[in-house]
């Protein structure tokens, strides 16, 4: 179901689509940094496990 958006829908229609685009690009973004900081941590703890002995 569309609500009437009046003469500024295009407008509020692109807004929307504009924010979702940067949520989007945000949890990717995210997601990325979360995999490189877990796989730096997981090499730092296995250095540490090897100088341990």
């Amino acid at each position: 179901m569309m609500p009437d958006l009046g003469k500024y829908g295009a407008e509020v229609l692109s807004a929307y689509g504009a924010t979702i685009a940067l949520l989007a690009v945000l949890v990717w973004a995210s997601w990325v940094r979360a995999r490189r900081v877990r796989a730096a941590l997981e090499e730092a703890e296995a250095r540490r496990k090897d100088a341990e002995g």
